[in-house]
């Protein structure tokens, strides 16, 4: 049976991150994840994670100056600093909160070279604390020049680097707007995937609408016997509360 998890960057941004959190809880989903939480005092997070009793999956390094069209940093050439910095706030955070991993942000126009030996550090620093990474393939649609941008792309950065905590997001959005043929893409690459994440395509709204039947993918998620939760990665059509109906439609399906 599919597990869901709310993402707090997008659904219930009307409220505080430990207020979501409860929010989630109350609506029926068994695990959290968020975008950058760290305006917010990590015991706060921590406390209402306690309180509802869900994981905290992940959470994202900084994307950077967003008013100079930063969406992350690294894979950027000259930005090394900041980007190690990114991650050293990221996986200090995560720790702080019990978050099983930290989505290391690419970032627009970046190089592989660079990307790679931020990725090392990142490994390095999240391992002993027994933290994972995420990287993940962003549609160009959204994010014109982001770096990494295809499965493929992710699945042999990671096994250049050999490093046991990294793995892919998996974001049926991203991956059916860049290349499609999900289903297969996915059984491809499934022992790199990390977690798994959905939204309507094209517009980006609940899964239970647009191009995509999720769920028949979500059926098909419990054939190929995946076991880590599916994030709600979506922008509600109108209230997070209104457009929740596909979550125990797919739950009782799956």
């Amino acid at each position: 049976m599919t597990k869901f998890s709310a993402n707090l960057g997008f659904l219930w941004t009307g409220l505080s991150l430990p207020e979501a959190i409860r929010a989630a809880h109350g609506a029926g989903f068994e695990a959290v994840e968020c975008h950058f939480p760290f305006d917010v005092p990590a015991g706060e997070v921590k406390s209402a994670l306690e309180a509802t009793g869900l994981p905290m999956l992940g959470l994202n390094t900084v994307r950077g100056n967003v008013e100079e069209g930063e969406f992350g940093l690294a894979a950027v050439p000259g930005a090394e600093t900041r980007a190690r910095a990114a991650i050293d706030q990221a996986v200090d955070y995560a720790a702080a909160i019990g978050a099983r991993n930290v989505h290391v942000m690419a970032g627009r126009h970046g190089k592989h070279e660079v990307f790679v030996e931020n990725l090392t550090y990142a490994a390095d620093r999240a391992a002993p604390l027994g933290i994972g990474l995420l990287i993940e393939p962003i549609n160009q649609r959204d994010v014109p020049d982001y770096f990494l941008s295809n499965v493929e792309q992710a699945a042999e950065i990671i096994g250049e680097l050999g490093k046991s905590n990294i793995a892919i997001m998996f974001d049926f959005y991203h991956v059916q707007i860049m290349q499609g043929d999900l289903l297969k893409r996915l059984e491809a690459h499934l022992p790199r995937v990390g977690h798994i994440q959905i939204a309507s395509v094209p517009h980006r709204n609940e899964p239970d609408r647009g191009e995509v039947d999720f769920a028949w993918l979500m059926a098909a998620l419990d054939d190929l016997g995946y076991q880590g939760y599916v994030g709600a990665e979506y922008v509600p059509a109108d209230t997070t509360e209104a457009g929740l109906g596909w979550l125990s439609a797919f739950t009782a399906t799956s």
